[in-house]
C-alpha cells in the first residue's frame, strides 16, 4: 500500500493477523466457532436469568449485564475480521473505523466496571450478609448497573472527538484486526500528546481503579471468610468467588498489559494477542466459567433446554 500525502483519512486497511497469511482458513474457522459459542453462551445466560424468578438477585442481575456486554464487545470486533478474511477486503472507512472504536471502548469500559461492581456485590454478601438486601436494594443495583453505561458513553465519545481532530497523512495500514486507539495514534502525523495523556488517565480510571477496588474487596472477603469457624462454610463462601476471580484474571491480565505497560515493551503482535484474549476468548469463556460451577444457573439452563425439547417433540 503506497503512503498517502493527504491530511485527512478516507479509509484504513486492517492488516488483521497478517503474521499468518497461510492460515487464514484455519483462523476463520477458529474465530467463527468462537463467536458462535460466545453468542449462544451469553444469550443463554441472559435468557436463563430473565426467565427464572429464583435468579432475580443482584449477583445474577450483574451477570446478565456482563453477558450482554461480552456479547456486544465480541460482536463489535470479530464479525468484521471474519468478513475481511472471507472476502479479502481489509479496508474500513474512516467513519466506520471511529464507530467501531467507539463501541469497542464503550463495551470494554463497561466490562471493567461491571467486574468491579460484581466484586463489590460479593464483598457485601460475604462481609455484611445481614445487611445485604438493604445495601443491595433494587435502586442501588440499578444505579450500579446504569451509571457505568452513562460513564462509558461519555469516555468513549471523548476518545472519538479527540481522535477526529487528528490528521493522517502517512500509511493507512493498521497492524490490527480492528480499529483501536494505540495503532491509530501511531499513524497520525499531528501531535497526539493530548490523546496519549487522556488514554493514560482513562486507563487509570477504568482499569487500574476497578482492579484495585477488586483487590481491596477480596482482601476483606478473605479476612471475613477466615473468621468463619466451619470449614464447609468457608469452602462454600470461597466457591461463590472462584468464578469471578477467574474472569478478573483473564480480563485484567490482558488489558493492563495493553493500556498500562510502557510502549517500549509493547509490540503489535503482543497487542493483537492480548486483544484476542479480551475481545474473543474471555467473552467466550465467561458463560462456562459462571455456569459450570453454579447449580442454580445450570438448573435454569436445563429448564430452557427441556422446554425447547418438549416444544419440538
Amino acid at each position: 500500500m503506497e503512503p498517502r500525502n493527504q491530511t485527512s483519512a478516507s479509509d484504513f486497511i486492517l492488516l488483521g493477523l497478517a503474521e499468518y497469511p497461510d492460515k487464514e482458513t484455519l483462523l476463520f474457522t477458529l474465530f467463527f466457532f468462537m463467536y458462535v459459542i460466545t453468542t449462544v453462551g451469553n444469550l443463554l445466560i441472559i435468557l436463563a436469568i430473565s426467565s427464572d424468578s429464583q435468579l432475580h438477585t443482584p449477583m445474577y442481575f450483574f451477570l446478565a449485564n456482563l453477558s450482554l456486554v461480552d456479547f456486544c464487545l465480541a460482536t463489535d470486533t470479530v464479525p468484521k475480521m471474519l468478513v475481511s478474511i472471507q472476502t479479502g477486503s481489509k479496508s474500513i472507512s474512516y467513519p466506520a473505523c471511529l464507530t467501531q472504536m467507539y463501541f469497542f471502548h464503550f463495551f470494554g469500559i463497561m466490562d471493567s466496571v461491571l467486574i468491579a461492581v460484581m466484586a463489590y456485590d460479593r464483598f457485601v454478601a460475604i462481609c455484611h450478609p445481614l445487611h445485604y438486601t438493604t445495601i443491595m436494594s433494587p435502586r442501588v443495583c440499578g444505579l450500579l448497573a446504569g451509571i457505568p453505561w452513562v460513564f462509558s458513553c461519555f469516555i468513549s465519545l471523548t476518545h472519538i472527538l479527540l481522535m477526529a481532530r487528528l490528521a493522517f497523512c502517512g500509511s493507512n495500514e493498521i497492524p490490527h484486526y480492528f480499529c483501536d486507539l494505540t495503532p491509530l495514534l501511531r499513524l497520525s502525523c499531528t501531535d497526539t500528546t493530548v490523546n496519549k495523556i487522556f488514554v493514560l488517565v482513562v486507563a487509570g480510571m477504568v482499569i487500574a481503579t476497578p482492579f484495585l477496588c477488586i483487590l481491596a474487596s477480596y482482601v476483606h472477603i478473605i479476612v471475613a471468610v477466615m473468621k468463619i469457624p466451619s470449614g464447609n462454610s468457608r469452602k462454600k463462601a470461597f466457591s461463590t468467588c472462584t468464578s469471578h476471580l477467574s474472569v478478573v484474571a483473564l480480563f485484567y491480565g490482558t488489558t493492563i498489559g495493553v493500556y498500562l505497560c510502557p510502549s517500549s515493551v509493547r509490540t503489535a503482535v503482543k497487542e493483537k494477542a492480548s486483544a484476542v484474549m479480551y475481545t474473543a476468548v474471555t467473552p467466550m469463556l465467561n458463560p462456562f466459567i459462571y455456569s459450570l460451577r453454579n447449580r442454580d444457573l445450570k438448573r435454569a439452563l436445563r429448564k430452557i433446554v427441556n422446554r425447547k425439547v418438549s416444544s419440538l417433540s
